[in-house]
């Protein structure tokens, strides 16, 4: 839940701020632990999943792309984090950067300091800059975080730029057909009140369409906003999408799908934690919250078998979480030692196997949505002009 804060700065300036949190005593905690002190608290509105104003998302991607740059320049943390907190447009993100540097003055880690604010810094990336700290090499572990992240953007726009022309077509295809329906139709039906019976069957049942449409349009049109709007509302339920997830991911190929993405993501981000120093039964509990459902409960299962002295690799695949090729990649990674850059090769592998799929997917599903909303138009059409057809042979 997000709630919205009326409360009082260091300065004696009085500013709203918006805190996320499971409940409204967390949100306020949260609040005193930037130095706030809390006037009125108020439970953020939302509707159907769109938030109307409120604070923007602290950018972390282009936050440790800055430091990176900043460090690799030979600046200090605290020198680099102050030039951010001074470059920064928006009051809110300065007053965080603010508070990360005085806690940095006061002694703390960077990693403590950034493990206090929980709902900006996710576990993944605090845990990220502890394991350089311990090796002292904390450019490395965010150039190692930054290209975790291109990477993950990278898989993320491939499926997004092979939906937009499927969903742009039956966007257009479905406006096209309503059109016809609503507009067109009824003004054919007028055409054809006088013909009686000598209109066919399929075409009646069109025109009586129509005048359904003419008679009661305006209440049509409210009861399809109402619809469209309701189910808006209950896609964006948590609960609804983990369903619609989950059934999606029964089905035979675009299940297998889903699993391999879910397995990149997931060897993907263990490797980083790896290579980054991280033992590795923390690394796996870490990355658990990756899975969904049965992969979740597969990982712990697996995890129970490492920490009893399993081999990485045999207890990943008695749980079902390997493939032929990422069962030999683990082995070999055993082997030699290199076992987070080999996990990383594996999700490179799943990565390419994952596109090539949607590019074949949606190869095969355009002429099929084309050739689907033609025949509905066609339909249409046929059914429209039938009666006019009927009637020229008549009169022939």
């Amino acid at each position: 839940m997000r709630f919205e804060m009326r409360c009082l700065g260091e300065g004696g300036e009085i500013t709203t701020i918006v805190q996320e949190a499971s409940n409204m005593e967390a949100a306020q905690s949260q609040a005193r632990q930037q130095g706030y002190r809390v006037l009125k608290t108020t439970v953020r509105r939302e509707w159907g999943g769109f938030r109307w104003g409120g604070a923007q998302k602290f950018p972390l991607g282009q936050f440790s792309q800055e430091l990176l740059t900043l460090l690799e320049a030979g600046l200090s943390i605290v020198e680099s984090i102050e030039t951010l907190k001074e470059k920064e447009g928006r009051a809110e993100h300065q007053r965080l950067l603010g508070l990360i540097v005085d806690a940095l003055y006061e002694g703390q880690s960077f990693s403590q300091a950034l493990e206090g604010f929980p709902q900006t810094f996710t576990p993944l990336y605090v845990a990220t800059i502890r394991a350089s700290e311990r090796t002292g090499d904390l450019p490395e572990s965010l150039s190692r975080y930054v290209a975790y992240q291109a990477q993950l953007d990278i898989v993320r726009k491939k499926i997004v730029a092979a939906a937009i022309y499927p969903v742009l077509l039956a966007a257009v295809g479905s406006l096209v057909i309503v059109f016809l329906l609503v507009y067109v139709v009824p003004r054919f039906a007028r055409i054809f009140e006088d013909m009686g019976g000598r209109v066919p069957f399929m075409s009646q049942l069109l025109i009586r369409w129509g005048a359904l449409v003419h008679d009661h349009g305006w209440l049509m049109l409210f009861g399809m906003t109402a619809f469209c709007t309701l189910m808006g509302f209950w896609l964006t339920r948590p609960s609804v999408q983990r369903a619609i997830f989950d059934w999606v991911s029964s089905l035979p190929a675009i299940g297998e799908r889903f699993r391999m993405y879910e397995l990149a993501r997931f060897y993907r981000t263990v490797g980083m934690l790896l290579r980054g120093g991280m033992p590795i039964m923390v690394s796996l509990v870490m990355t658990g919250d990756l899975l969904r459902g049965p992969l979740r409960q597969r990982l712990s299962t697996a995890s129970a078998s490492v920490r009893e002295g399993v081999p990485l690799s045999v207890a990943m695949a008695a749980s079902g979480l390997t493939t032929p090729v990422s069962l030999r990649m683990l082995r070999v990674g055993e082997r030699t030692g290199q076992m987070g850059e080999m996990m990383e090769r594996i999700a490179r592998f799943y990565d390419d196997e994952v596109a090539r799929w949607v590019e074949w997917f949606v190869r095969l599903f355009e002429p099929l949505l084309m050739a689907f909303i033609g025949l509905a138009i066609g339909v249409i059409v046929v059914l429209m002009y039938f009666p006019i057809f009927e009637l020229a042979g008549s009169i022939q």
